[in-house]
């Protein structure tokens, strides 16, 4: 679904200032590379999800200055006519490289690689980075709840609690992409074909004058679909009672069966215990028990080992706002600039260690075991080095050198794939069904120490020998000026 509004303006200020700059000092035409990238994984984890790739190529193809924006900036007194007319004409010509939506991505790899005329790379780096950050922070987010969940089915319910309208909609995206089964929101399946679904809310059983009765007008209306809240008043006494008389009164005569009943309250290890037991007795062991009611993955994982008898999750806040690590840190670095034909390395030095970049036009490789088909690693080239699979290659830590590994029998994918040539986006765009499909096979090569919620392994990300070696000796000149 390609964007109807025109996103142009919504960049920070410095970057239109720092393109006024350049556009004075003739740089209009010359070529840099960023590189996007991020340093931390949300909640300690050991992988993120790559995810929003295709609203970042909507706002791209869609990239102009309106009459509007150009009168806006007139009126802010700070830029020349001759910059402004640049702008009336502006249309985006980079190259750019990223990952496939749904790869699983580990910090200080380039996700995608931007080249072409430095106004326009510079230009988009708010978009490339609120784009990417919010979709891959929620896609992350919801594949932790999903592999909590151990297989049953988990839907996004966080609409009301998203942080805007935007997120919400954009929000269940992602969160199918990382395993969600479905959505509560309308408009995301409307317009992103992510299955919504929804039974009743608390106010439904309550504005009739029994429970008995909002449960049986629900079945007439729905009697192919029915899933009752049974916590409203008292899920042992009566929400479970009133659901197993309604199906037998209602349903049953009707040929259909009650698909399941929701608790969103109370102690859901107890409570889906006993619903369980008197579903069963009553001959209704295919009736569902969903569990909603702040949930995220560490109490499903624990309502599970306590043999909490539930066969579907409904999960809000703590997944629509990644609650508990709510900022997922993309940046947008320069790696490179040209110089008389020639790109050269530029690098960014800080007294953090976490803040040090990797220069240069780069390269993204993952190595998998050609019999087992699991990720080993991923490794950063200097763009246009040719990775020989056929034979063995040592690769070590970037940081502590002396940690080696050899690796043999393995193939290696390159991981960044053309999505612009020259501002033509080249890039076929899989559905989002294919996206997610991808998505959660690709999780599945990763070794399970990967994937463990606390302390996971640390998966490597290593760099070339020339790539080391062009970083080491940037740093040894910066340090010797």
């Amino acid at each position: 679904m390609e964007m109807q509004r025109n996103l142009t303006m919504l960049t920070d200020f410095y970057e239109i200032t720092m393109s006024n700059g350049y556009f004075k000092y003739g740089l209009t035409e010359r070529t840099a590379v960023f590189d996007m990238f991020f340093r931390k994984i949300p909640d300690e984890g050991g992988f993120a999800l790559f995810a929003g790739l295709e609203q970042l190529i909507d706002y791209l193809k869609n990239l102009r200055f309106t009459p509007e924006d150009i009168q806006y900036l007139r009126e802010k007194g700070q830029f020349s006519e001759d910059f402004l007319h640049y702008l009336e004409q502006f249309r985006f010509s980079c190259d750019v490289w990223a990952v496939r939506e749904g790869t699983p991505v580990f910090p200080n790899e380039p996700v995608v690689v931007v080249k072409g005329p430095i106004i326009q790379a510079q230009l988009i780096e708010t978009m490339v980075l609120l784009t990417l950050n919010h979709q891959s922070l929620v896609a992350t987010k919801a594949s932790r709840v999903c592999r909590a969940a151990q297989g049953r089915a988990v839907s996004e319910f966080g609409s009301r609690r998203a942080q805007s309208y935007d997120a919400a909609i954009l929000g269940a995206r992602a969160a199918y992409i990382g395993g969600c089964a479905s959505t509560a929101c309308a408009m995301a399946d409307r317009d992103y074909g992510v299955p919504a679904t929804g039974t009743m809310a608390h106010s439904w059983v309550q504005v009739f004058d029994s429970e008995y009765e909002a449960f049986k007008n629900y079945a007439q209306t729905y009697p192919d679909n029915s899933i009752f809240l049974v916590d409203t008043y008292n899920v042992v006494k009566s929400g479970v009672p009133n659901a197993i008389r309604v199906a037998r009164e209602v349903l049953e005569p009707l040929g259909k069966r009650l698909k399941g009943v929701r608790i969103d309250s109370g102690d859901i290890a107890y409570l889906s215990k006993k619903a369980r037991s008197m579903l069963d007795a009553a001959g209704m062991q295919d009736c569902k028990i969903m569990a909603s009611n702040s949930l995220d993955e560490y109490l499903i994982r624990d309502l599970l080992v306590q043999g909490a008898q539930v066969d579907m999750f409904g999960v809000g806040e703590n997944l629509i706002t990644s609650k508990s690590d709510p900022v997922f840190g993309g940046v947008y670095k320069l790696a490179a600039v040209e110089r008389e034909g020639v790109l050269v390395p530029r690098i960014k030095i800080s007294e953090s260690i976490e803040k040090l970049t990797t220069p240069c036009f780069k390269d993204l490789y993952r190595f998998y075991n050609r019999e087992t088909g699991q990720a080993i690693a991923d490794y950063v080239t200097i763009r246009g080095e040719q990775v020989d699979d056929s034979q063995p290659i040592t690769i070590f830590d970037p940081v502590a050198t002396w940690k080696k590994k050899t690796v043999t029998n393995f193939r290696a994918e390159r991981l960044l794939v053309p999505i612009f040539e020259g501002g033509k986006c080249v890039y076929q765009l899989p559905t989002l069904q294919q996206v997610r499909a991808y998505s959660m096979a690709q999780v599945d090569t990763l070794w399970e120490e990967v994937k463990r919620f606390e302390h996971p392994h640390r998966y490597y990300v290593d760099l070339s020998d020339r790539l080391w070696n062009e970083r080491n000796d940037l740093l040894e000149q910066m340090s010797a000026n």
